[in-house]
């Protein structure tokens, strides 16, 4: 009993006292006191006996102490519950059960934490052979009176729960096991549907005891839903099951409406057939509820029928698109969902998927299928249209965003998401209804007569509008009366501009757009001057709208100011902003006219003429020390590498400059990434010219020997540099992929540096860094291995295929072990295809060189050391009893059948199986054991 007290006063002092100090010392008390074995009796006394208000008359709440005991046993029975012999499991069984029944009328929490501590017990049963049948026969006990079937409804609550939660912290339950268990709880389902229908058809005296009752069934009925009990009855019984019925009439019901609902939707989505049934009850949902709750403003009700209604269409759009009388209403009750006047925008945007994949099915149907195709757009192209007046309202600004003096244009965090999920459904749409009648309906009527006040924020939203489905328009190539539109642009350049306030004024004052609202602007003028016929009319207007640039750029490379200009901050800030703003318009020109390319000869191309004036201005920028600001390093390599893209073959006589500058910039300023992305676009580009191969190994060799990149050498300084790991792997990951294979035989030392940095920096914590390593991994294997499969019976001395067999050998164990620890931590999951890949890949590898002459140095039995060597490396505490023994073989045989898809895929003539790269049976099997791996061994990593 004294330990009971010692408890009871912690909990208390740790809830209630005054002093942080002794919260703090109370809570390492309760620590401690959980972690020894007379935690178990003292939990379990407490839960079981009422002798702690005679001992302790001031304590404050006794559920409270009841609560933590609960809570103890939990955790316990998690932690070492398999431990426990066979009487004193069976013991704390009884316990727990008349603990359920003690508490079953409250508080709530309580008997949750109890039935929580039942189902953990039963679950950690390993012994016994059926234990949810053991459960069931306890649970019988219970049921002889109302407080024993409340217990057992919330123990059915939470048993299907646990059972699938395969987070939980009991690593003893294996998820075979779990499975097992999950088919023993559904075999018991008409057992509980039976007691479930019940309890429904008990009989209370009073409303909030009668209200509550209906809430626990809906919870208990919601979990089993989950695991599927609905499954194996029968569809012609469903419309008419009492408790789908009672589930119906609940949602009539203010309490129990939103668990209703729960119900309803999991139904949909998880039981084919039930879609149909649900939707012949849709005039019930619309005409009775719907309808009602939109005239009393009950928001709770009309989101809860949105979603349920959005669901049932989601889940079987095919019969949405026969167009039945109940497909209609469920359309026309979404649309006045959309359209209810909500001040967030939740209620619309949940409706969003349902249209989304509505759209997108009568978009994919078959023109000569089974569903007459025009016939149903002919039917639902009139909804779409309502839809888009609805949306649109909805899109736009609310008054206080409209109306906003501060300047800053800031739209509602609900609303940018709304336009967010609003783009794929705006281009869906216009592809449904076709381009020019969806354009049509934005501009018709766009804008009010000259003497009548402009609807600002509904110009602001077509506008919105017309920019999301743009390209889809510009693609069907027909012609559209523009006419709203160059009336819009003569009002705003004619208005006053301090007649703009508000949201339409934002910016207006400002001397420079943001850049990526000068981008747009910029993209729009080259994009016309384009399209100008005339060659040389078309250079004479790019380059007067460049003119203003390269003034900007001669501005800075004028070698006599620049020393004055150093001398005033201010000047020179604005100098070297004023020409990165330069670079950035002059890429935009650039990016624009790789789109348009001319047809005639290459000398009247506006990217060559425009070229021979930029780039002796950029060259000297690039071979200045203003290439120590980050902004114009980034603003010139972006410029250079769309140039680059323009251009074409007719740069390569800048290619020796281009590399140098490049290289000799990352060595002098190597926090500036920029200089590897451009090199990887050159590489790109040109790597298939073999006479110019001296040049990209001396880049790769430049880029690989500098102090930033040789110093990546643990997971720790590649998550200081994620930006840097990325570029460098994506660059090494072209050089591979692109260059001839002579090129690469010659650059064996310096893959086999980039191979080890790779392999360190996929352990990175970092998700982009990591998976750029992994990435650059799976090319250099891949390409390794389709080069062995065509010269397996040739592989000379010297030869890349030669180079590459013996940097695996070399390189291979820190490769396994780096990739097998790359599957531990909280980012794992991210990184399980590509890892299951690069291990598939290398499998193929070794089992193809067991056929050739360099078996001795790489083969399959090298491949099971270094796994082997990877798996007894891992810290003890990775690692679950045995697995250390059991893990390898099973990866190995999975490894091999993974190896053998991969090999099929690749050596089979004729048609192609696909089977690289996870698809077939083998790469399946191979990415679920990883997969898994990954999924139970997510634990904190310190960094190697």
């Amino acid at each position: 009993m004294e330990l009971q007290i010692k408890v009871a006063q912690a909990v208390q002092v740790l809830n209630h006292d005054a002093q942080s100090c002794n919260r703090v010392a109370a809570n390492q008390w309760l620590v401690q006191f959980q972690q020894t074995g007379c935690a178990w009796e003292v939990a379990t006394s407490i839960l079981t006996t009422d002798h702690l208000h005679r001992h302790i008359p001031s304590l404050v709440s006794n559920s409270e102490v009841e609560f933590f005991a609960a809570q103890i046993l939990k955790r316990k029975i998690h932690s070492e519950g398999h431990y426990l012999q066979s009487g004193p499991k069976h013991a704390l069984l009884n316990a727990l059960l008349l603990a359920a029944k003690r508490f079953s009328a409250g508080p709530p929490q309580l008997l949750t934490q109890i039935c929580l501590a039942l189902a953990a017990l039963i679950l950690s049963s390993v012994d016994d052979k059926k234990p949810i049948e053991q459960l069931f026969y306890s649970l019988q006990t219970l049921q002889n009176d109302d407080d024993g079937n409340v217990a057992v409804l919330e123990m059915l609550t939470v048993l299907p729960e646990e059972v699938a939660d395969t987070r939980s912290t009991d690593s003893s339950i294996s998820l075979f096991q779990r499975s097992q268990y999950g088919q023993e709880l559904l075999s018991r389902t008409p057992m509980v549907l039976e007691f479930l229908l019940e309890q429904t058809l008990k009989k209370y005296n009073g409303v909030v005891q009668l209200h509550e009752r209906d809430r626990k069934i809906l919870r208990c009925l919601l979990s089993w839903v989950r695991a599927g009990c609905f499954s194996d009855i029968s569809q012609d019984s469903l419309p008419t099951h009492p408790l789908l019925n009672f589930v119906f009439n609940s949602l009539q019901v203010s309490s129990s409406f939103d668990l209703a609902i729960e119900v309803l939707i999991e139904l949909a989505s998880r039981h084919e057939g039930l879609q149909q049934i649900l939707l012949y009850r849709i005039h019930f949902l619309k005409d009775v509820l719907l309808l009602s709750a939109i005239n009393n403003g009950d928001e709770k009700v009309i989101s809860g029928l949105a979603c349920l209604m959005s669901e049932i269409g989601q889940a079987a759009p095919s019969l949405i698109v026969e167009a039945s009388v109940e497909a209609l209403a469920l359309a026309d009750g979404l649309l006045r969902c959309v359209g209810y006047p909500s001040e967030d925008w939740e209620i619309a945007d949940s409706t969003l998927q349902f249209w989304s994949s509505l759209a997108s099915y009568i978009l994919g149907l078959d023109a000569s299928g089974a569903v007459d195709k025009k016939h149903v757009e002919a039917i639902f192209s009139s909804i779409f249209l309502t839809l888009v007046d609805a949306l649109l309202l909805r899109a736009q600004v609310d008054e206080a965003t409209f109306n906003d003096r501060s300047g800053v244009l800031e739209l509602p965090d609900g609303l940018v998401h709304f336009r967010m999920n609003l783009v794929e459904l705006m281009v869906d749409m216009c592809q449904l209804v076709r381009p020019p009648r969806f354009v049509q309906k934005l501009l018709f009527g766009a804008w009010p007569p000259a003497n009548v006040p402009i609807p600002w924020k509904e110009v602001e939203t077509k506008l919105f509008a017309l920019n999301v489905v743009s390209e889809v328009v510009l693609l069907e190539g027909q012609m559209f009366d523009i006419s709203s539109i160059m009336q819009l642009v003569t009002m705003l350049s004619t208005w006053p501009v301090d007649d703009l306030s508000g949201f339409m004024g934002v910016a207006l004052e400002k001397r420079h757009l943001p850049l990526d609202d000068e981008e747009e602007v910029i993209s729009a003028i080259s994009s016309i001057l384009g399209s100008v016929p005339n060659e040389e009319l078309k250079y004479n207007l790019l380059a007067r709208l460049l003119s203003s640039s390269y003034d900007a750029l001669r501005k800075l490379i004028n070698e006599d100011g620049e020393h004055s200009y150093r001398q005033n901050p201010a000047t020179y800030t604005q100098l070297l902003n004023g020409a990165a703003r330069g670079l950035h318009r002059i890429g935009i020109v650039f990016a624009q006219l790789a789109m348009s390319k001319p047809n005639g000869p290459a000398t009247d191309d506006p990217s060559i003429r425009l070229l021979r004036v930029f780039w002796p201005m950029l060259e000297k920028i690039f071979r200045s020390e203003y290439m120590e600001n980050s902004n114009l390093s980034a603003a010139a390599c972006r410029a250079l590498s769309l140039a680059i893209q323009s251009s074409g073959q007719q740069f390569l006589v800048l290619l020796p400059s281009v590399l140098d500058c490049l290289s000799t910039n990352f060595l002098a300023f190597q926090n500036h990434e920029c200089y590897i992305r451009t090199a990887s676009i050159v590489i790109e580009e040109f790597s298939h010219m073999e006479e110019y191969g001296h040049l990209f190994i001396r880049t790769f060799e430049r880029f690989t020997q500098a102090a930033s990149v040789m110093g990546l050498n643990s997971s720790y300084i590649c998550d200081q540099e994620p930006d840097l790991v990325e570029a460098y792997a994506n660059f090494a990951s072209m050089f591979v992929r692109s260059c001839p294979k002579q090129v690469l035989a010659a650059s064996g030392s310096l893959l086999e540096i980039s191979f080890q940095k790779a392999a360190i920096c996929c352990t990175a914590m970092h998700r982009g860094s990591a998976l750029a390593a992994i990435s650059y991994l799976s090319c250099f294997l891949e390409v390794t291995l389709d080069v062995m499969l065509e010269s397996i019976n040739s592989m000379l001395e010297g030869s890349y295929c030669c180079i590459a067999i013996q940097l695996i050998a070399r390189r291979g164990e820190g490769l396994v072990s780096n990739i097998v620890y790359a599957l531990l931590g909280v980012s794992a999951m991210s990184r399980v295809h590509k890892c299951a890949t690069v291990l598939q890949q290398l499998a193929a590898i070794c089992r193809c060189c067991d056929r050739t002459i360099w078996n001795a140095m790489l083969c399959w039995d090298s491949l099971q050391g270094w796994l082997h060597s990877a798996v007894h490396g891992l810290p003890v505490e990775y690692l679950k009893p045995g697995q250390d023994d059991t893990l390898v073989p099973v990866w190995l045989d999975a490894l091999a059948g993974a190896a053998a898809d991969y090999l099929d895929s690749k050596s089979s003539k004729g048609v192609k199986n696909n089977y690289g790269h996870m698809q077939g049976k083998g790469g399946r099997v191979l990415k679920r054991i990883i997969r898994e791996f990954a999924d139970s061994h997510r634990c904190a990593l310190t960094q190697i």
